[in-house]
Protein backbone atom coordinates (compact mmCIF):
# COMPACT_ATOMS: atom_id res chain seq x y z
CA UNK A 1 0.00 0.00 0.00
CA UNK A 2 2.73 2.52 1.30
CA UNK A 3 4.63 1.86 -2.11
CA UNK A 4 1.43 2.40 -4.20
CA UNK A 5 0.71 5.53 -2.59
CA UNK A 6 4.53 6.77 -3.19
CA UNK A 7 3.45 5.90 -7.03
CA UNK A 8 0.44 7.66 -6.82
CA UNK A 9 2.11 10.84 -5.66
CA UNK A 10 4.98 10.40 -7.81
CA UNK A 11 2.89 10.21 -10.61
CA UNK A 12 0.70 12.74 -10.03
CA UNK A 13 2.62 16.03 -11.49
CA UNK A 14 3.71 14.16 -14.81
CA UNK A 15 -0.15 13.27 -15.53
CA UNK A 16 -0.66 16.51 -14.67
CA UNK A 17 1.83 18.13 -17.05
CA UNK A 18 0.60 16.44 -19.60
CA UNK A 19 -2.89 17.85 -19.53
CA UNK A 20 -1.58 20.99 -18.75
CA UNK A 21 1.20 21.68 -21.38
CA UNK A 22 -0.74 19.55 -24.08
CA UNK A 23 -4.62 18.19 -23.60
CA UNK A 24 -6.07 21.13 -22.78
CA UNK A 25 -3.77 23.39 -25.09
CA UNK A 26 -4.63 20.80 -27.76
CA UNK A 27 -8.72 20.92 -27.44
CA UNK A 28 -8.48 25.07 -27.15
CA UNK A 29 -6.78 25.52 -30.35
CA UNK A 30 -8.91 22.58 -31.93
CA UNK A 31 -12.40 23.92 -30.73
CA UNK A 32 -11.12 27.46 -31.33
CA UNK A 33 -10.49 26.66 -35.24
CA UNK A 34 -13.32 24.40 -35.01
CA UNK A 35 -15.85 27.16 -34.19
CA UNK A 36 -14.59 29.24 -37.08
CA UNK A 37 -15.03 26.45 -39.50
CA UNK A 38 -18.49 25.89 -37.93
CA UNK A 39 -19.63 28.49 -38.53
CA UNK A 40 -18.35 28.97 -42.19
CA UNK A 41 -19.98 25.34 -42.73
CA UNK A 42 -23.74 26.88 -40.51
CA UNK A 43 -23.75 29.38 -42.67
CA UNK A 44 -23.31 27.55 -45.88
CA UNK A 45 -25.47 25.47 -44.61
CA UNK A 46 -28.17 27.98 -44.56
CA UNK A 47 -27.50 29.09 -48.16
CA UNK A 48 -30.26 29.42 -50.72
CA UNK A 49 -27.52 28.36 -53.30
CA UNK A 50 -27.70 24.52 -53.80
CA UNK A 51 -24.45 23.84 -54.47
CA UNK A 52 -22.77 25.99 -51.27
CA UNK A 53 -25.50 24.43 -49.27
CA UNK A 54 -25.08 20.95 -50.63
CA UNK A 55 -21.14 20.85 -50.12
CA UNK A 56 -21.98 21.86 -46.33
CA UNK A 57 -24.23 18.96 -46.28
CA UNK A 58 -21.61 16.61 -47.62
CA UNK A 59 -19.26 17.43 -45.27
CA UNK A 60 -21.54 17.44 -42.51
CA UNK A 61 -22.04 13.94 -43.28
CA UNK A 62 -18.89 12.93 -43.53
CA UNK A 63 -17.46 14.22 -40.05
CA UNK A 64 -21.12 12.50 -38.14
CA UNK A 65 -20.69 9.25 -39.89
CA UNK A 66 -17.29 8.42 -39.70
CA UNK A 67 -15.34 7.72 -36.47
CA UNK A 68 -13.26 10.68 -34.87
CA UNK A 69 -10.10 7.83 -34.72
CA UNK A 70 -10.34 6.82 -38.38
CA UNK A 71 -10.36 11.04 -39.08
CA UNK A 72 -7.06 11.07 -36.88
CA UNK A 73 -5.47 7.81 -38.83
CA UNK A 74 -6.77 9.06 -42.23
CA UNK A 75 -4.40 12.58 -41.55
CA UNK A 76 -1.33 11.30 -40.06
CA UNK A 77 -0.76 7.74 -40.80
CA UNK A 78 -2.71 8.19 -44.49
CA UNK A 79 -1.30 11.18 -45.86
CA UNK A 80 1.70 10.45 -46.28
CA UNK A 81 0.66 7.51 -49.09
CA UNK A 82 0.17 10.54 -51.26
CA UNK A 83 2.69 12.74 -50.31
CA UNK A 84 1.78 14.79 -47.22
CA UNK A 85 3.80 13.86 -44.44
CA UNK A 86 1.95 15.96 -41.43
CA UNK A 87 3.64 15.62 -37.60
CA UNK A 88 2.04 14.40 -34.77
CA UNK A 89 0.85 17.73 -32.92
CA UNK A 90 -0.89 19.60 -36.44
CA UNK A 91 -2.13 16.15 -37.55
CA UNK A 92 -4.44 16.23 -33.96
CA UNK A 93 -5.03 19.71 -34.50
CA UNK A 94 -6.14 19.43 -37.73
CA UNK A 95 -8.79 16.09 -37.13
CA UNK A 96 -9.84 17.39 -33.75
CA UNK A 97 -10.91 20.86 -35.29
CA UNK A 98 -12.51 19.07 -38.54
CA UNK A 99 -14.36 16.91 -36.29
CA UNK A 100 -15.49 19.64 -34.35
CA UNK A 101 -16.58 21.45 -37.37
CA UNK A 102 -19.06 18.98 -38.81
CA UNK A 103 -20.89 18.74 -35.26
CA UNK A 104 -20.64 22.44 -33.81
CA UNK A 105 -21.98 23.50 -37.42
CA UNK A 106 -25.26 22.16 -36.80
CA UNK A 107 -25.38 23.11 -33.29
CA UNK A 108 -24.66 26.79 -34.70
CA UNK A 109 -27.04 26.68 -37.26
CA UNK A 110 -29.82 25.43 -35.10
CA UNK A 111 -29.39 28.49 -33.00
CA UNK A 112 -29.22 30.88 -35.68
CA UNK A 113 -32.82 29.71 -36.57
CA UNK A 114 -34.14 29.62 -33.47
CA UNK A 115 -33.58 33.65 -32.65
CA UNK A 116 -37.30 35.00 -33.71
CA UNK A 117 -37.09 36.75 -37.30
CA UNK A 118 -38.17 39.97 -36.05
CA UNK A 119 -34.63 40.29 -34.72
CA UNK A 120 -33.05 40.23 -38.24
CA UNK A 121 -35.73 42.82 -39.35
CA UNK A 122 -35.16 45.15 -36.69
CA UNK A 123 -31.69 45.29 -37.61
CA UNK A 124 -32.94 46.09 -40.88
CA UNK A 125 -34.50 48.81 -40.28
CA UNK A 126 -32.32 51.17 -38.23
CA UNK A 127 -30.14 50.40 -41.78
CA UNK A 128 -27.54 47.07 -40.83
CA UNK A 129 -26.64 44.98 -43.84
CA UNK A 130 -27.18 40.88 -43.26
CA UNK A 131 -23.69 40.88 -41.92
CA UNK A 132 -23.81 43.21 -39.48
CA UNK A 133 -27.03 42.45 -38.35
CA UNK A 134 -25.80 38.83 -37.95
CA UNK A 135 -22.64 39.65 -36.49
CA UNK A 136 -24.09 42.20 -34.11
CA UNK A 137 -27.90 40.93 -33.01
CA UNK A 138 -28.49 37.49 -34.32
CA UNK A 139 -25.16 35.53 -33.32
CA UNK A 140 -25.09 37.16 -29.35
CA UNK A 141 -28.59 35.81 -28.85
CA UNK A 142 -27.74 32.34 -31.05
CA UNK A 143 -25.11 32.13 -28.40
CA UNK A 144 -27.13 31.89 -24.99
CA UNK A 145 -28.69 29.10 -27.30
CA UNK A 146 -25.34 27.30 -28.34
CA UNK A 147 -23.46 27.85 -25.01
CA UNK A 148 -24.91 23.70 -23.70
CA UNK A 149 -24.42 22.01 -26.54
CA UNK A 150 -21.00 23.79 -27.69
CA UNK A 151 -19.79 23.64 -24.10
CA UNK A 152 -20.20 19.54 -23.85
CA UNK A 153 -18.61 19.05 -27.21
CA UNK A 154 -15.84 20.78 -25.38
CA UNK A 155 -15.93 18.52 -22.42
CA UNK A 156 -16.04 15.87 -25.13
CA UNK A 157 -12.94 17.50 -27.10
CA UNK A 158 -11.16 17.39 -24.05
CA UNK A 159 -11.57 13.71 -23.13
CA UNK A 160 -11.10 13.04 -27.09
CA UNK A 161 -7.45 14.45 -26.78
CA UNK A 162 -6.80 11.28 -25.14
CA UNK A 163 -6.81 9.92 -28.93
CA UNK A 164 -3.82 11.73 -29.62
CA UNK A 165 -1.93 9.51 -28.37
CA UNK A 166 -1.99 6.78 -30.52
CA UNK A 167 -0.42 9.39 -32.87
CA UNK A 168 2.41 10.16 -30.97
CA UNK A 169 1.17 13.11 -29.04
CA UNK A 170 2.46 13.17 -25.49
CA UNK A 171 -0.62 14.35 -23.56
CA UNK A 172 -1.91 13.28 -20.39
CA UNK A 173 -3.18 9.48 -21.71
CA UNK A 174 0.28 9.16 -22.89
CA UNK A 175 2.18 10.07 -20.00
CA UNK A 176 -0.05 7.43 -18.23
CA UNK A 177 0.94 5.07 -20.94
CA UNK A 178 4.96 5.73 -20.59
CA UNK A 179 4.81 5.32 -16.70
CA UNK A 180 2.56 2.32 -16.65
CA UNK A 181 5.12 0.47 -19.45
CA UNK A 182 7.44 1.09 -16.27
CA UNK A 183 6.00 0.22 -13.69
CA UNK A 184 3.42 -2.50 -14.82
CA UNK A 185 1.17 -0.66 -12.62
CA UNK A 186 -2.09 -0.14 -15.02
CA UNK A 187 -5.06 0.31 -12.81
CA UNK A 188 -3.48 2.36 -10.22
CA UNK A 189 -2.14 4.92 -13.25
CA UNK A 190 -5.24 4.57 -15.55
CA UNK A 191 -7.54 5.32 -12.48
CA UNK A 192 -5.34 8.32 -11.71
CA UNK A 193 -5.66 9.72 -15.29
CA UNK A 194 -9.40 9.25 -15.32
CA UNK A 195 -9.42 11.40 -11.98
CA UNK A 196 -7.83 14.26 -13.61
CA UNK A 197 -9.89 14.31 -16.75
CA UNK A 198 -12.48 14.04 -14.17
CA UNK A 199 -11.70 17.49 -12.26
CA UNK A 200 -10.91 18.84 -15.28
CA UNK A 201 -14.40 18.27 -16.56
CA UNK A 202 -16.04 19.28 -13.46
CA UNK A 203 -13.79 23.18 -13.94
CA UNK A 204 -15.36 22.87 -17.15
CA UNK A 205 -19.13 22.31 -16.54
CA UNK A 206 -18.56 25.01 -14.00
CA UNK A 207 -17.25 27.88 -16.04
CA UNK A 208 -20.09 26.82 -18.58
CA UNK A 209 -22.63 27.51 -15.51
CA UNK A 210 -20.75 31.16 -15.12
CA UNK A 211 -21.10 31.71 -18.94
CA UNK A 212 -24.54 30.81 -19.33
CA UNK A 213 -25.60 33.52 -16.42
CA UNK A 214 -23.57 35.89 -18.59
CA UNK A 215 -25.07 35.54 -21.51
CA UNK A 216 -28.50 35.32 -19.89
CA UNK A 217 -28.81 39.33 -20.60
CA UNK A 218 -28.59 38.79 -24.80
CA UNK A 219 -31.80 36.49 -24.87
CA UNK A 220 -34.67 38.55 -26.45
CA UNK A 221 -37.50 37.92 -24.08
Amino acid sequence: MDSNWQLFIDSLWPLAKGAITASIPLAVVSFAIGLVIALLIALMRMSSNKLISGIARVYISIIRGTPLLVQLFVIFYGMPSVGITINPWPSAIIAFSLNIGGYAAEIIRAAILSVPAGQWEAGYTVGMSRARTLFRIILPQAARVSVPPLSNSFISLVKDTSLASLILVTEMFRKAQEITASTYEFMLIYLEAAALYWVICLALSALQNALEGRLEKYVAK
